[in-house]
C-alpha cells in the first residue's frame, strides 16, 4: 500500500528529494529521526510511514532498505549469504536428476518389457510429458515472481516425490503416463527454472561463477543417478528403484528449501554479490522493466535468441535418450552406456567452472558459439564412434558442450533483461526450450524405424547447431546497451 501525507498523518516525517538514483531512508533511534541515503532508483519523491506500511516508488517495489550488516564499519568480514543460496540451489538441482532424461534413459528397456510399449511410443510418451513440462515452467516462473523462489520449491519438491511415487505404483497405462508427464514437469523444469532464478537474484557481477557452483548439483546428479538407478533396478526392480528415488528427493529438497533459501538479498538488508550498493545494471534494469516486459514478447530479437538456446535441448535429449540403443548399435554395451555418464559429468563439471568465469569476461554469446562448435563435434563423433576409446572422446566432447551451455542458459537472460521481472521472461525462453527438447527424440526414433540406422537422423541433426549460431549473431535481445554495463555480448 502506498503512503502519502493523508494517509500517514501531518506529524509523521514526510522527505521529498529529486535526486537520481537515490532514495532517502528514515531510521528511528529513540526519539532521534537520522536521514541515510543509499542508492535504489530514479524516484522523484517519497514518503515515510512507520506504522507497518511499506514505503514504495512509483514502479511498485519496497524502497525499505536495510544497511549492509556484513558491510559496517568494524564489522568482521564473513562470507556472503548468496553462496549458502548458491549451494542450497545446487542441491536441488542434484535432486532433480530423476526427472532428467540422462536418468530416464536408464530405465527405458525396463520399462517397455515390463509395459509392452515400442519404442516409438516412449519417444511420444516424452514428448507429450516434456511439454507439459514447457507448459509448467512458465506458469511456476511467473509465481516465482509474485511468491518467491523459497515457497515454489517447497510445493515443487513435494510435487515432484510424489510422482516418484506415481511411477512406482501405477497400474494401467494411463497412471503412468500421468505419472511419468508430472515427473518431467515437475523434475525437468520447475525445479531448475525456480533454482536458476534464485541464484539470479542474488547474483550480478559474480552471476556467472555462481551459476556454474550451483550447476556442479547437475553435474554430481549426471555422476549419481544413472549408475545408481542401474544398480537398483537389477536389485529391486524399476518401480521399486523410483519409489527410493521419490523419498531421497523429498529428504534433500524440502529442508534446505525450508531453513536456506531466500528469495533475495534484499530480503537480508545485502545487496547482490556482497557488495555495499546496488550494481549500476540493475538500477537501470529496474527503471525500464516496466515497460520492456510489455514488449518482450514481441520481439524478433527475442525469438531469435529463444529458439536458437532451444537447440542444445533438442539435440542433446535425443542423444542422451537414446544413448543405449545407439551405443548397442555400435557394437557396445548397454552397461558402459550408463558408465560413460561419470565421464560426461567430470566433463561437464570441470567445462562448467571454466566457463562460468570465462563469461562474465567474454559475455554469453561468445560462450554460446563454443559451446555449439562442441556439439556439432560430439554429433560427429557419435557418427564416428566404435570403441569404448572413441565412446569416451564422444561423452567428454558432449559434457564439454553441456557444460558450457548451461552456464550460457542460466546467465544469458539476467544479462539482458535483469532480475526484475525475470521469471516471466526466462520462464517464456525455458518452455521453448522444452519444446524443442519434447521433439528432439521422436524424429531420430522415426529415422532410425525407417532407415534401421540412428547414422542418418544424427547427420541430419548437424545443421542445427551451425543455424543456431548464425540465429545467435543476429538476434539483438534488450532495448539498448546499459550504462555502466561491459559491452562485451
Amino acid at each position: 500500500m502506498d503512503c502519502s501525507r493523508r494517509a500517514c498523518g501531518s506529524n509523521i516525517p514526510v522527505i521529498d528529494y529529486a535526486a537520481e538514483n537515490t532514495i532517502a531512508q528514515v531510521d528511528e533511534t529513540g526519539n532521534t529521526w537520522q536521514l541515510t541515503v543509499v542508492p535504489l532508483v530514479v524516484v522523484k519523491t517519497q514518503y515515510y510511514c512507520p506504522q507497518n506500511q511499506v514505503p514504495r516508488n512509483k514502479f511498485g517495489w519496497n524502497t525499505t532498505i536495510a544497511t549492509p550488516t556484513e558491510n559496517t564499519f568494524g564489522s568482521r568480514p564473513r562470507i556472503f549469504y548468496g553462496w549458502y543460496v548458491v549451494a542450497a540451489a545446487g542441491l536441488v538441482v542434484f535432486s532433480s536428476g530423476p526427472g532428467q532424461s540422462y536418468v530416464f534413459s536408464i530405465f527405458i528397456d525396463s520399462i517397455i518389457a515390463d509395459t509392452g510399449l515400442s519404442r516409438p511410443g516412449i519417444a511420444t510418451l516424452y514428448l507429450a510429458s516434456t511439454g507439459m513440462s514447457a507448459v509448467l515452467v512458465a506458469i511456476v516462473s511467473r509465481l516465482a515472481d509474485r511468491y518467491g523462489p523459497r515457497i515454489m520449491l517447497v510445493a515443487v519438491g513435494l510435487g515432484f516425490g510424489m510422482a516418484c511415487f506415481g511411477m512406482a505404483t501405477a497400474t494401467n497405462i494411463v497412471l503412468f503416463y500421468i505419472s511419468f508427464a508430472s515427473l518431467r514437469a515437475l523434475g525437468q523444469g520447475s525445479l531448475n527454472i525456480n533454482s536458476i532464478l534464485l541464484v539470479n537474484q542474488w547474483f550480478v557481477s559474480k552471476r556467472g561463477r555462481a551459476i556454474a557452483m550451483m550447476g556442479l548439483g547437475a553435474v554430481l546428479s549426471n555422476a549419481f543417478f544413472p549408475p545408481a538407478a542401474r544398480f537398483l533396478i537389477v536389485q529391486i526392480g524399476w518401480r521399486e528403484s523410483y519409489a527410493v528415488i521419490g523419498v531421497l528427493a523429498i529428504v534433500l529438497i524440502i529442508p534446505v528449501a525450508i531453513f536456506v533459501v531466500r528469495n533475495r538479498p534484499e530480503d537480508m538488508g545485502l545487496f547482490p554479490d556482497g557488495s555495499s550498493e546496488l550494481p549500476i545494471s540493475e538500477t537501470r534494469h529496474a527503471t525500464v522493466s516496466v515497460q520492456r516486459d510489455t514488449r518482450v514478447f514481441s520481439s524478433v530479437n527475442f525469438w531469435l535468441l529463444a529458439l536458437s538456446l532451444g537447440t542444445p535441448g533438442l539435440v542433446s535429449t535425443a542423444l542422451v535418450l537414446h544413448q543405449t540403443s545407439i551405443f548397442e548399435e555400435k557394437g557396445l554395451s548397454a552397461s558402459l552406456a550408463a558408465a560413460v555418464f561419470v565421464i560426461f559429468a567430470a566433463s561437464s563439471a570441470v567445462s562448467s567452472l571454466v566457463a562460468g568465469f570465462a563469461v562474465d569476461r567474454i559475455g554469453p554469446k561468445a560462450l554460446y558459439s563454443f559451446s555449439m562448435l562442441m556439439l556439432l563435434c560430439s554429433l560427429v563423433l557419435a557418427v564416428l564412434m566404435n570403441s569404448p576409446f572413441t565412446a569416451v572422446v564422444y561423452v567428454l566432447v558432449m559434457g564439454v558442450a553441456g557444460g558450457s551451455h548451461r552456464i550460457v542458459q542460466g546467465v544469458i537472460w539476467a544479462h539482458y533483461y535483469g532480475r526484475h521481472g525475470l521469471g516471466r521472461v526466462q520462464g517464456s525462453a525455458m518452455t521453448i526450450n522444452f519444446c524443442a527438447s519434447a521433439a528432439g527424440p521422436l524424429p531420430l526414433a522415426i529415422f532410425q524405424d525407417l532407415t534401421s540406422t540412428y547414422t542418418v537422423g544424427i547427420v541430419v541433426m548437424m545443421a542445427l547447431p551451425v543455424l543456431s549460431i548464425l540465429a545467435l549473431v543476429k538476434a539483438r535481445p534488450g532495448n539498448t546497451p546499459i550504462a555502466g554495463e561491459s559491452d562485451v555480448v
